[in-house]
């Protein structure tokens, strides 16, 4: 599904060139839980942001589901992002005017679909996060978890087939860090793949598979 092959990616600071993917490669398949796993300034949130098409590599070329990304066009990227991944932040990214019910159905509104599969839709995200009885409260009259839940909703909702998250467990403490691994762990179980960013190391023992990064290079792959 996921393929990188020799992938670097340079950014321009002041006079000075940071390298932030070297040479990346690595395959990830369809339906598998993979973990990536690095400190600060390692190279993963680079690496997460050309996954979820929303950067492109300088050299080397990734293929999503067997087609070079830098063949699709700005709109074909987004249509990509929109329906085919499903992001989780760290910091929940929800429109704080909105309540829980209106954050997820967002995307689907962009996508135009019709209202009565749009309930149908929100609903059972919301029933899969076990917080339909929270479905007209806004971000702030929420926890941290619930809030992630929610995020993890919106994510679902569209029925992609990557669930990309980002750190998704940094802003919650341990118990409700913990609860929100054991949904994607039910969400791979269903068949999705997910790849997981993260620094702790504790929690990207919970997928299947890590692969470790490090200055931009892809150090080593464990089972």
């Amino acid at each position: 599904m996921i393929v990188f092959d020799n992938v670097s990616k340079i950014y321009q600071i002041g006079d000075e060139e940071v390298c932030a993917l070297n040479h990346a490669s690595m395959e990830i398949d369809d339906g598998e839980f993979v973990s990536i796993v690095g400190p600060s300034g390692s190279g993963k949130s680079t690496m997460m942001n050309i996954i979820g098409c929303l950067d492109i590599s300088d050299q080397g070329t990734y293929y999503l589901d067997g087609q070079p990304i830098h063949d699709y066009s700005q709109t074909e990227l987004a249509k990509i992002r929109s329906q085919k991944i499903g992001f989780v932040f760290q910091d929940f990214n929800l429109i704080g005017k909105m309540t829980a019910y209106e954050n997820v159905e967002l995307p689907l509104i962009y996508q135009r679909l019709p209202k009565s599969e749009r309930k149908k839709r929100v609903t059972e995200a919301l029933e899969r996060v076990h917080l339909i009885y929270r479905k007209d409260h806004k971000p702030n009259e929420l926890s941290g978890g619930q809030q992630q839940r929610v995020a993890i909703a919106r994510a679902m909702v569209s029925k992609p087939s990557l669930f990309l998250a980002d750190e998704p467990t940094g802003n919650l403490d341990s118990k409700t860090g913990k609860e929100i691994m054991k949904l994607f762990r039910e969400l791979h179980g269903q068949g999705n793949t997910i790849v997981l960013i993260t620094h702790d190391d504790e929690v990207a023992a919970q997928a299947a598979r890590s692969i470790r990064i490090l200055d931009g290079q892809v150090q080593e792959v464990t089972a």
